[in-house]
């Protein structure tokens, strides 16, 4: 188990910022956030005190950059598996049909910093189930295992519990490269691959924010 260790702010500009000089095993973690984002600089707006806002800081050295690349979808299977939810590639976490996680991960030096979000408070995401430290302790838990099982063994030791938990599987999407990408990739999901990337219709899609087109 990793020795997390919780640094905690009434109200920061985000946590992400605040882990950029973190060990591996520091957790950053804040009741608001004034500047906090999502994939693709998307604003990730949260009312006072009500979801989880963290940052955990984790070692990658020896890694890859293919290695790390997967890294999210490692993340988001511990918050699935802490909230009951399913991925959405390649960084959401769904529960019921809705959102109620993002991460978004970003690499410093030999570290990563996980940022994660996960609405708690909100009331159409009460399916989460538990208060904001219940479930930051839940996602840490399924986190460090999770990692550890990456760090030791690769991707493929968590490969069938993603995929088992693949939310787009089956469903025609587009995936998008930009906010205004005017060519999407479309097509049936075949699911997430072993090297972490997207099959969409015979295309492998490594990067960009996936849309269901039709459930």
């Amino acid at each position: 188990m990793i020795d997390w260790r919780i640094h905690h702010k009434a109200e920061t500009t985000s946590t992400n910022r605040d882990a950029c000089g973190g060990s591996h095993g520091d957790v950053f973690t804040a009741d608001y956030q004034t500047a906090g984002r999502g994939r693709l600089d998307h604003k990730w707006e949260s009312p006072r005190g009500q979801d989880l806002l963290m940052s955990v800081v984790l070692d990658v050295a020896g890694k890859s950059p293919a290695e790390v690349a997967t890294l999210p979808l490692v993340a988001g299977l511990a918050v699935a598996k802490a909230v009951g939810g399913r991925i959405k590639w390649p960084n959401d976490v769904f529960v019921g049909g809705q959102k109620v996680a993002g991460i978004l991960c970003e690499r410093n030096d030999d570290r990563v910093i996980v940022g994660i979000g996960v609405n708690v408070g909100q009331t159409k995401y009460r399916s989460v189930g538990g208060e904001v430290n219940e479930v930051r302790t839940r996602v840490l838990q399924r986190l460090s295992d999770c990692y550890q099982d990456w760090r030791e063994r690769g991707f493929a030791a968590v490969y069938s519990e993603i995929t088992a938990v693949d939310f787009l599987k089956g469903r025609e999407i587009a995936v998008r490269q930009t906010d205004d990408d005017s060519a999407p990739i479309t097509g049936v999901s075949n699911g997430i691959m072993p090297d972490g990337s997207l099959d969409v219709g015979g295309t492998r899609v490594y990067a960009g924010e996936a849309h269901v087109e039709r459930i």
